[in-house]
């Protein structure tokens, strides 16, 4: 799929930023990986962070694709998920390849802006964005590292197990549509030209699917790596469906709504709110009143991609799936 749209391939003319980033060519990198933690269990983050080590230890003693490796943990949760003893322990089990930071917001940021105020400030060249409760294999960091010393290369996303996502991907290339907030890497020039995530407009959800399109706005490819695979902890039943709180029923359709409406589809806006309205449970119906009060109020994004060059919205997803 082409990613070029009006703006064809970035160069260091269109780009200066670009010239700064170690894809383009220069010392080996420095990479923060980040996650942000909402009351998570610490035996969850404990098993991320020793699979993080391991990884690291590969990345940086082996195979050299690395310098070093700082894991900035934020925490938006009402209490501390880690005090000092915690924090150490983590230290000594990233120790001597991931040296960790510990941020407890004292408010509930969101992913969005948690990621930001991490992301935003980063002293990296790249940034891995992840989920507190992802294990990665130990070869991940290289396989998402590999297609930046590609032309045009923007973003990379790693495969998701034990059920990986079905969105689909070009054969040979893996170029695709968006990169899932669970497991991505970008260069942080990237992250910072863009303004990191639309926390504004997102809370949860969505906000990785709009970070995407705007990474291939500036022409850039988002790219998925079956290689660097992720374990991606999921509640399902006994038919394997996915189980989803309330909460993520609630923030998902709210993401929806305002996708839609900043990437210029009207027409799915109302289709959206007519059947969250007329079939929704009370969680749709929530988010589909919070979507009305911020319209009538001007909080809302501006619409953009007004020709739809980017933006896809297919039969209710933001990309083809293969299955």
């Amino acid at each position: 799929m082409s990613s070029s749209g009006e703006h064809g391939q970035p160069g260091a003319s269109r780009y200066p930023w670009l010239d700064r980033t170690p894809f383009l060519g220069g010392e080996t990198p420095l990479l923060q990986v980040q996650s942000i933690l909402y009351n998570t269990p610490q035996a969850a983050l404990r098993r991320s962070v020793e699979s993080l080590a391991r990884a690291a230890e590969l990345s940086i003693a082996e195979t050299g694709s690395l310098r070093a490796v700082t894991l900035a943990i934020g925490d938006s949760s009402p209490l501390r998920c880690l005090e000092d003893e915690d924090i150490a322990e983590l230290s000594s089990i990233c120790e001597p390849f991931v040296f960790l930071t510990y941020t407890w917001f004292a408010a509930n940021l969101g992913s969005a802006r948690g990621h930001n105020t991490l992301g935003l400030e980063a002293p990296a060249d790249f940034i891995f964005l992840t989920n507190p409760d992802i294990v990665v294999s130990p070869r991940t960091l290289d396989f998402l590292l590999e297609p930046f010393g590609k032309t045009a290369v923007g973003m990379t996303e790693a495969k998701q197990l034990p059920l990986e996502h079905p969105k689909d991907f070009a054969p040979g290339t893996g170029e695709t549509s968006w990169a899932s907030g669970a497991g991505s890497m970008i260069p942080t020039a990237v992250f910072k030209a863009l303004g990191g995530y639309d926390a504004d407009s997102f809370f949860l959800y969505c906000d990785d699917v709009d970070l995407s399109w705007r990474v291939r706005q500036l022409g850039l490819r988002i790219v998925h790596q079956p290689a660097a695979a992720i374990f991606h902890d999921k509640l399902v039943d006994l038919d394997l469906a996915i189980v989803p709180s309330d909460a993520e029923r609630y923030y998902s359709a709210e993401a929806a709504l305002i996708l839609a409406h900043k990437w210029s589809r009207p027409d799915l806006v109302a289709a959206f709110l007519a059947d969250f309205d007329l079939h929704g449970q009370d969680v749709h119906r929530e988010a589909a009143q919070k979507y009305r009060d911020r319209l009538k109020n001007g909080r809302l994004p501006e619409p953009i991609d007004p020709d739809h060059e980017i933006g896809t919205f297919i039969s209710g997803n933001y990309a083809t799936h293969r299955f």
